[in-house]
């Protein structure tokens, strides 16, 4: 790859991360997208004028696909009761929201998922389910097994979740397959003890993933792309591995279920900071929390559960590029992604997509500047204050006081 004066310029035969590409059957303008991380703008539960505005600013700002997260698709799996859980009831403004970001020539995705072992109980009035029974660290609850029951009802949940986000006009699917909510739990094996065909083998773990993969596709056909999030790692002992990452990824790719995989890791149970890297709000998360959590986070447990992983640019690639040298089906490349030379390096390790987070929360315009040439690199600290922010609102701590969201002028 050479620069000039106005950036890097890719070598023959690389793709250009601002050029157009298909995802599946979807055109993206570009091959940058934003990654889903949760808005904190539906206290309840139904698309607001706030959440609309927190998409269209970096819809306005370049992006090719933005990702609205954490659609619950059922009341029992929001991770709090202000989620929205996709219905009849959501729709109307779910279609509006797609509206308002076509209009910036975007394309909008919805993260669509269960929480399972991440849902806070006492909040959504009823226990959380998972793989395997364990404590709820959230709700100070027992998390219960999910039965043959429980599973043949989520499963088809997705069906109708996908069937609606389809009528509402989304372009693209995420399947929420990390960070140790449903689907996650029957992977890792720590948190999966069954002895049913469920548990086990690796195989039999996919068995929940690789099922929604398939009926969603099957319902929706070629109508909308259909991705998933995975894990590279969960980032504590008996997690999810890489190993176990590239299996995953060998199987779904020969299903022939999915578009494209967006490559994560970390834990929001056990070790959220190994997604995240850089500075660790201890103070200020616990600032945001129950008394007795906040206690409880002040401990040297609680230290111990925010753990300390410096930054770096483009931290899970050396994961990732283990992945992509396993599959030929298009990937992702996640976690601290904010240069355009980390981007273009993305295109010409074998990378499709580039999805970035918190550098867009800083800068949502910042991909229209790094393509302009007018400049090179995000203004993100990581300092990773806005992470506690999504209980009141999801939004960078740096900004001036009196500061909403910034919104891009459309080019």
């Amino acid at each position: 790859m050479s620069t000039d004066p106005r950036g890097p310029v890719p070598d023959a035969g690389v793709p250009d991360v601002f050029s157009p590409v298909d995802l599946g059957p979807v055109r993206l303008r570009n091959r940058t997208v934003k990654a889903a991380t949760f808005e904190g703008r539906t206290p309840h539960g139904v698309v607001t004028d706030e959440l609309i505005a927190y998409h269209r600013a970096p819809a306005a700002g370049g992006v090719g696909l933005t990702t609205v997260a954490y659609l619950a698709v059922s009341p029992d799996g929001r991770t709090h009761r202000e989620q929205i859980v996709v219905g009849e009831d959501t729709l109307p403004g779910l279609a509006r929201l797609a509206e308002e970001i076509h209009a910036t020539g975007a394309k909008v995705g919805g993260q669509v998922g269960h929480a399972g072992p991440v849902a806070n109980g006492r909040s959504n009035g009823v226990h959380g389910i998972a793989a395997s029974p364990m404590p709820s660290p959230l709700s100070m609850q027992m998390v219960r097994s999910a039965t043959e029951k429980d599973l043949t009802r989520v499963t088809k949940a997705y069906v109708d979740t996908a069937r609606t986000l389809v009528r509402a006009g989304f372009d693209v699917l995420e399947l929420h397959m990390a960070h140790n909510y449903l689907i996650s739990s029957f992977l890792a094996p720590a948190l999966n003890r069954r002895s049913d065909r469920w548990g086990g083998p690796l195989e039999r773990r996919a068995r929940l993933a690789r099922q929604v993969a398939r009926v969603v596709r099957e319902e929706v056909g070629d109508a909308v792309a259909v991705t998933a999030k995975t894990s590279l790692s969960d980032g504590y002992k008996g997690g999810f591995t890489l190993e176990m990452g590239i299996e995953l990824a060998q199987m779904l790719e020969a299903d022939g279920h999915l578009d494209a995989l967006q490559l994560s890791g970390g834990s929001s149970l056990m070790n959220p900071m190994y997604l995240f890297r850089g500075d660790t709000p201890v103070k200020e998360f616990a600032a945001t929390m129950p008394t007795v959590v906040r206690w409880g986070m002040r401990s040297p447990m609680g230290k111990g559960f925010l753990k300390h992983y410096p930054f770096e640019e483009g931290y899970f690639r050396d994961k990732a590029l283990q992945v992509r040298a396993a599959v030929d089906m298009p990937l992702m490349l996640l976690g601290g992604i904010n240069t355009a030379d980390t981007m273009q390096q993305a295109m010409a390790d074998g990378f499709q997509f580039v999805a970035m987070g918190r550098a867009l929360l800083r800068e949502p315009d910042l991909v229209n500047r790094l393509q302009a040439g007018e400049v090179r690199r995000g203004i993100c600290i990581h300092c990773n204050r806005c992470m506690p922010t999504i209980y009141s609102g999801t939004q960078c701590p740096e900004w001036q006081p009196d500061q909403v969201i910034p919104v891009p002028v459309l080019r």
